[in-house]
């Protein structure tokens, strides 16, 4: 008989009390859950800081960040720093970064369903460790896994707005579009910065919860 050592390992992580005991045994894992497991190099958890009380979540990994193991380091992620800079915002010592799914999916598409499944427990439990005041979602695969009863949605409609979810008590949304896509669309990103300024005004607002 063949036991699955790995759920002793998950329970372990799930049952972490602390932030950087939860990212120590993720990134330590060896995680099987999903097949995104075969072709990985790293699990990567985040990007941040651990005190932050803006969380940002993507997609998935990419090559450069499975690469480092860290989260938003190639292009796109450079762009998000870049576009944050402009506007007083230090993406590093501000917020934390993380994906919906935390090993790269092959050719960078969209994760699937199952892996996805596989992977929330792991969002979910960052989010309860962080409790965090605003969630940033960036793009439509963390707007659709993240809310789930959103159903049918157009990213135009959705982008730069303010909601609350009761899933997520105490949690101010926004969704933006993903910074990969404002590479691959440039006459987005005007767009994108008039949604960064309502987030960062809104911060500076509120930055003293």
């Amino acid at each position: 008989m063949q036991f699955d050592l790995f759920d002793d390992t998950q329970n372990k992580i799930l049952d972490a009390k602390v932030y950087s005991e939860f990212k120590t045994a993720l990134a330590e894992s060896n995680c099987t859950n999903c097949a995104l497991s075969s072709s990985r190099r790293h699990i990567v958890v985040d990007r941040g800081s651990v005190d932050a009380k803006v969380l940002m979540i993507g997609e998935a990994p990419g090559e450069n960040e499975d690469i480092q193991a860290k989260a938003f380091v190639g292009r796109a992620g450079q762009l998000l720093d870049e576009m944050m800079r402009g506007l007083g915002f230090d993406t590093n010592r501000e917020s934390l970064i993380a994906n919906v799914v935390k090993c790269r999916p092959p050719e960078n598409r969209s994760p699937k369903q199952e892996e996805v499944d596989a992977c929330l427990p792991f969002l979910k439990k960052q989010i309860a460790l962080l409790k965090p005041k605003v969630i940033l979602l960036l793009g439509a695969v963390a707007l659709k896994h993240v809310i789930k009863d959103r159903g049918q949605f157009s990213m135009e409609k959705e982008v730069g707005q303010f909601f609350e979810h009761p899933d997520f008590p105490d949690v101010k949304f926004m969704v933006l579009y993903h910074p990969a896509f404002i590479l691959r669309d440039p006459r987005k990103k005007p767009v994108m910065e008039e949604h960064l300024k309502r987030f960062k005004d809104y911060w500076d607002k509120n930055r003293s919860f």
